[in-house]
């Protein structure tokens, strides 16, 4: 069963209202008629996505109610998984206006939206966010709860590292077909080889046999 807790956090009554006019109450708003089944637990498939996304955007809110959204970027890793429903990245300097940071000294309820464009797919998640000063300023964000997003709406786009691990694999396939073909066309000529050694076969007229 699905746990519901996204559902109980994101969907308020005017949603379940209008799911309800709109036909998409079954798939969605009947899992607020059980009780809410607390945190989601991130899984394989979810840490996965985390780990090769190289950019994400944050969503905060303001002491004014308002939300107050951000891109984050970095190399595929750059959003750590530290063991259970906790990840951490680092908060690279950016223009000084410390907005993300001030939201979360007040609100810690934030938002994080993943998108890998390639495979159309998104992750949406949940979460309360904490500042860790040292060497490095980072986030820690444990995760409350999460939705995988349809798909349809997603322009695939594809960067110049996916184009070129795409292009080494079809340069792997095709270079493993020519080492096929070309053992194949091997065997044949030490085929034709042996059978030139055997001398000339001579054809038998129809119906005739060997004696």
């Amino acid at each position: 069963m699905i746990n519901n807790h996204y559902h109980h956090l994101a969907f308020g009554p005017d949603a379940i209202e209008r799911q309800r006019v709109n036909g998409s109450y079954v798939a969605y708003g009947t899992h607020l008629e059980r009780p809410d089944d607390g945190p989601d637990e991130l899984s394989a498939r979810e840490l996965r996505m985390i780990a090769d996304a190289t950019q994400f955007c944050l969503g905060t809110v303001t002491p004014t109610g308002w939300p107050y959204l951000q891109y984050r970027s970095g190399p595929a890793g750059f959003v750590r998984h530290l063991g259970g429903n906790t990840l951490r990245f680092v908060d690279l300097p950016g223009n000084n206006q410390f907005v993300t940071l001030g939201n979360l000294s007040t609100d810690d309820r934030l938002a994080m939206f993943f998108v890998d464009y390639p495979r159309k797919q998104r992750l949406k998640v949940f979460g309360r966010g904490s500042v860790h000063e040292g060497e490095r300023r980072e986030i820690e964000v444990g995760v409350e709860a999460f939705d995988w997003n349809c798909s349809r709406s997603i322009i695939p786009r594809y960067d110049q590292q996916y184009l070129s691990e795409l292009g080494k694999a079809y340069q792997d396939k095709a270079a493993a077909r020519e080492a096929e073909l070309t053992a194949e066309i091997e065997r044949l000529r030490a085929r034709v080889a042996e059978l030139e050694q055997r001398g000339p076969v001579t054809a038998l007229a129809p119906g005739r046999t060997r004696t």
